[in-house]
């Protein structure tokens, strides 16, 4: 019997062990990146604060799906990974966490994601695949073709049409427009990310927009994605009334960005990560803080 209890002790904390390492790999805090823009698309939805039990299930599909795409990318880039002088360390390649464990995980997120979605309404069950389908099948673009970014773009864009039909039960076509802008924004930083690896994307003959196009060419097409996407956020406020509180708010995001490109050049990439978790990370937050207070201060 003691051996029995043991052994269950030993497994547990095995489980936790490489829970905790799949967690780590897939950097599950980094859901902040999307997450307020779903918030913020949930609000626009309800004219408000939604329901606490929408916003609990909308947190819980949102963190399940990105944890889901993320570790099956892991999973699909492991060889990649091991290659990469970059990568290598990561929790699979070095041999941290098993390929099997990791694959448990995504079906667990995605099996969450589901239950979080029928819990909303009957289309956003009915569309639960549809996100996962587009939020997994990313990990391979990489293969075929350089617009790779614009498809993890839109895996994270759809978050806010996702939280719009998990308030209202339908699709409105202005909330495409934060999808559209979400898409160019993450579409923008990912172009800037993938830069680390141009030497190694032209030696694996992987597809990337500064592997076809070159660095300084690739800044510059991320800049104009980013002024883009600070066009597409202004037509959202006009296309939802919205008032002076969130026009400071896009104001305050342009600069963010400005800031983020003025931390690389095609010179001097050493500033890349900070560029990339730290200005983005708030880019989100400082706009769905700014409409969420517009939107309730307007009721």
């Amino acid at each position: 019997m003691l051996c029995l209890l043991f052994c269950a002790g030993q497994y547990n904390l095995s489980m936790l062990r490489d829970l905790r390492t799949t967690l780590e790999m897939i950097k599950w805090e980094h859901s902040v990146f999307a997450l307020p823009f779903a918030l913020t698309a949930a609000m626009l939805a309800a004219g408000g604060w939604p329901r606490p039990a929408q916003l609990a299930w909308i947190v819980v599909a949102m963190v399940a799906a990105r944890s889901a795409a993320m570790a099956f990318n892991r999973l699909a880039d492991a060889d990649i990974d091991a290659a990469n002088p970059r990568t290598a360390t990561r929790a699979l390649p070095a041999g941290h966490l098993s390929k099997r464990f990791a694959l448990f995980f995504v079906v667990i997120a995605a099996a969450v994601l589901v239950l979080a979605a029928a819990q909303l309404n009957q289309l956003a069950l009915y569309l639960s695949p549809v996100a996962l389908a587009i939020v997994l099948l990313y990990s391979y673009t990489k293969r075929f073709t350089r617009w790779s970014h614009l498809v993890l773009g839109l895996a994270l864009g759809i978050a806010p049409a996702a939280a719009w039909i998990a308030i209202r039960g339908a699709l409105d076509p202005r909330i495409l427009v934060l999808t559209a802008a979400v898409t160019l924004w993450v579409a923008g930083f990912d172009i800037l990310y993938s830069c680390q690896d141009y030497d190694f994307d032209c030696s694996n003959d992987l597809y990337s927009v500064p592997r076809f196009f070159g660095i300084r060419n690739a800044l510059w097409m991320a800049r104009g994605l980013h002024l883009a996407m600070i066009g597409l956020l202004v037509w959202l406020a006009l296309l939802f009334h919205l008032g002076t509180i969130a026009a400071a708010g896009i104001a305050l995001v342009a600069l963010l960005l400005a800031y983020e490109h003025s931390l690389v050049s095609a010179h001097d990439l050493s500033k890349l990560n900070a560029a990339f978790f730290t200005a983005n990370g708030v880019v989100s937050v400082v706009f769905f803080v700014f409409v969420a207070a517009d939107v309730l201060l307007r009721r």
